[in-house]
């Protein structure tokens, strides 16, 4: 069990009130062992909530530490705007029997979501081993990027060669001597608000078009494509 200011969880304070006042009034308990019970009450609620959140990642480099609290935030919100956007999709193509569809934008969605977590792991190798400061892993990380460039088309296309090339450019700072890893945060951040761009446009075409037109679902199913694409990126940067 973690310790916990009580004041910090105001749900924790609220229990250890309902005790005091409860307490005092109805089972005319003294004030001697009222008190320390709703404080004992608090203590232990505040002890409880604290051991059910996960704990805060910190890097040991500040200036790192302060990019990655940066990208994690983004990746919070995201991660929020996706689950709204999820719960509209769900009502809104259910409605109008685009189940298939559904399917794509929850799927990507879902993976949005747990952009958090994979990024608190990343923080945790970085800072353990240092892994993006490796040479061979941001080639092997390029090589997957290239395969992809390679592989597909339009605007996918579009989005691995920008990848490809930023890490590149980390490549040469590791071979320099520099440390790559707030560069590499910088480009998950971008990814993450280029994201969130794909989501807006895909929630505003959500709340507009007529879906019962075939044009209007396949614009749907590539932004979702899209949207999802920028995952697969993420992907690469942080395995």
């Amino acid at each position: 069990m973690k310790l916990a200011n009580p004041l910090q969880y105001p749900l924790a304070v609220l229990a250890g009130g309902i005790f005091l006042i409860g307490g005092a009034r109805f089972g005319r308990l003294p004030a001697a062992i009222a008190i320390p019970g709703a404080a004992v009450i608090a203590t232990a609620g505040a002890a409880v909530l604290k051991s059910q959140q996960p704990d805060k990642v910190e890097l040991a480099n500040k200036s790192v530490n302060r990019e990655f609290q940066q990208v994690r935030q983004q990746a919070v919100a995201l991660g929020a705007r996706a689950n709204e956007l999820n719960a509209e999709a769900t009502k809104v193509l259910t409605d109008s029997d685009q189940i298939e569809l559904l399917g794509v934008v929850q799927y990507a969605c879902d993976r949005t979501q747990e952009l958090p977590q994979k990024i608190d792991e990343l923080a945790l190798r970085l800072d353990s081993n240092n892994a993006l400061l490796s040479v061979d892993n941001l080639e092997r990380q390029l090589k997957q990027a290239e395969a992809k460039v390679r592989n597909s088309k339009g605007v996918a296309q579009e989005q691995w060669g920008k990848l490809a090339n930023s890490l590149k450019r980390n490549i040469s700072l590791a071979q320099q001597g520099e440390d790559a890893r707030q560069a590499q945060l910088a480009n998950l951040s971008t990814l993450i608000a280029e994201s969130g761009g794909v989501l807006q446009q895909l929630q505003n075409k959500l709340r507009t078009a007529d879906l019962t037109s075939a044009i209007a679902a396949d614009e749907l199913r590539e932004l979702s494509d899209e949207f999802k694409g920028f995952q697969e990126n993420v992907d690469v940067l942080i395995t």
